[in-house]
């Protein structure tokens, strides 16, 4: 009895938002997909019972947070973690062949999207447990634990962190079968661009705790903000990485212009239909062809590494030195030395300009370049090889590119009307593009981190948000085009 047969009659009946039955118009999927990202906002503003008033603890994702959205302290403690941790295990399985699902098989699919949501409830349950008994990621509020004891309120907290982990899984899927989009690039959108406005706009006479890029300048104008003389080394560093912000701004709106050419770029395979004369088209193999989305998996990884290393600091006293040492800034444990300090990203350029000040003074110069050429390493190779997992997983690989290209009656002009056919002309440029784009997306990551960008977004952040809204907005001109014309909905699948 295979572990298929085995497992079917719990992944099967596993609660999943109903599929809609036809076609949904666009102006309902943009109503669903506005009504879940309002929901999202409400969320992440709704603080958990048990925190004590005026503090949330230390963010446990540290700069991950920007790329696995949710809010610290509040119901969607966790974000999109769980479900990105959960993807990154099943395409690790199904990479490894160790699963033998067939995806395009309805059974296997199913089969597939239980066990999906079976590893996003484990998920949500070794991450959030460590978060509330663990450390001093959620702290008790103290008239709270006197009254109910500290162990009733810790097990309170998990259990609204659980409901929010689970109830961001079925936002996803509304998002996905009701709205246009996924839920996970809406969120990554939603939480990014919060934070790229206030780096551009907020003004701490609004009640926040930073300044933004405008007012902060409006500051030096003015005369409120005081800075070090422009002709004087210092004066010009503050100008560029310090309150000036000029090599952040200037990194972000590269980001962007990079990101949008990127999407342009491509390599145009010819089709036309086997059965209607003059009909045309082209299957366009984009430079970045798996899209930047492979790159949360190796984020969301790194940010297992961080977490874990920040729950071994503060329950092992005597953990030791090759491993991590860590020192507390701003509430949070930072790695200072050890593994866990070599396999941490490069989060602003603080990190590694040394002659800067800073936190990289503390820093030997050769710590330093170990640091960035294992970021490089990690986001490159890493970039590359989720990317690939990625392709496949999702149907884009040669093979099932082949088939959708013939179950929609096209073929490449000149070639045998045959599946086969068509994939070995896909194998020379898919695998290839594939892999190239990985790794630039994974180059540019690290470049943005490292010059430092408006808001502290993150560079992967970044990407991510501008890649998703281009996307987003190809679907939405696709969705509007098959709107305009229904015929078109039998060429692209109903």
């Amino acid at each position: 009895m295979s572990w298929k047969e085995t497992a079917e009659p719990v992944l099967t009946r596993m609660p999943a938002v109903e599929r809609p039955e036809g076609h949904v118009p666009f102006r309902r999927k943009l109503g669903w997909t506005a009504g879940i990202l309002v929901l999202y906002f409400f969320l992440t503003n709704v603080f958990l019972y048990g925190l004590p008033t005026g503090g949330t603890g230390s963010d446990a994702f540290g700069q991950f947070r920007t790329i696995l959205a949710g809010g610290q302290g509040t119901i969607l403690q966790l974000g999109i973690g769980p479900i990105v941790t959960a993807s990154i295990v099943l395409q690790l399985l199904g990479g490894a062949d160790l699963l033998g699902l067939d995806t395009q098989n309805p059974r296997d699919q199913a089969l597939y999207q239980g066990l999906q949501k079976v590893l996003v409830v484990v998920m949500v349950i070794l991450t959030g447990l460590p978060m509330v008994f663990a450390g001093n990621f959620l702290p008790v509020a103290p008239e709270l634990a006197n009254q109910y004891g500290t162990a009733t309120v810790k097990w309170l907290m998990f259990g609204q962190i659980f409901v929010g982990g689970l109830l961001i899984l079925f936002m996803d899927e509304v998002i996905s079968k009701w709205g246009v989009g996924s839920g996970i690039g809406l969120f990554i959108i939603a939480g990014v661009s919060q934070r790229l406005i206030g780096g551009l706009f907020a003004w701490e006479a609004l009640g926040t705790n930073y300044t933004g890029f405008f007012p902060t300048w409006v500051g030096i104008f003015t005369g409120s903000v005081q800075m070090n003389s422009p002709l004087t080394p210092q004066g010009v560093a503050d100008i560029l990485i310090g309150p000036g912000q000029i090599l952040a701004l200037v990194t972000t709106v590269l980001i962007f212009a990079i990101v949008v050419y990127a999407e342009s770029v491509r390599v145009e395979i010819p089709l036309s239909h086997a059965r209607v004369k003059g009909a045309r088209g082209r299957f366009p193999v984009k430079l970045i062809y798996a899209s930047v989305l492979p790159m949360i998996l190796v984020r969301a990884l790194q940010a297992n590494i961080q977490f874990l290393g920040r729950i071994l600091n503060s329950q092992w006293a005597g953990m030791p030195g090759w491993l991590g040492e860590y020192t507390t800034a701003g509430g949070v444990a930072e790695p200072i030395g050890g593994l866990f300090y070599y396999l941490a990203p490069i989060y602003s350029p603080g990190d590694w300009m040394w002659w800067a000040g800073g936190a990289a003074a503390t820093q030997e110069p050769w710590q330093i370049l170990v640091r960035v050429s294992v970021d490089l390493f990690i986001m490159v190779v890493g970039g590359g090889i989720f990317a690939i997992f990625w392709v496949e997983t999702t149907d884009m690989g040669p093979e099932a590119t082949a088939r959708q290209i013939q179950n929609s009656g096209m073929q490449i002009p000149g070639f045998r009307q045959s599946p086969g056919v068509i994939e070995k002309v896909l194998e020379r440029y898919i695998p290839q593009v594939t892999v190239i784009g990985g790794a630039l997306v994974g180059l540019l990551a690290v470049g943005a981190n490292m010059l430092g960008t408006i808001g502290q977004v993150s560079g992967t952040g970044l990407l991510l948000t501008v890649s998703i809204t281009y996307k987003l907005y190809e679907e939405i001109a696709e969705e509007q085009l098959m709107e305009m014309h229904p015929m078109m909905r039998q060429v692209f699948g109903d």
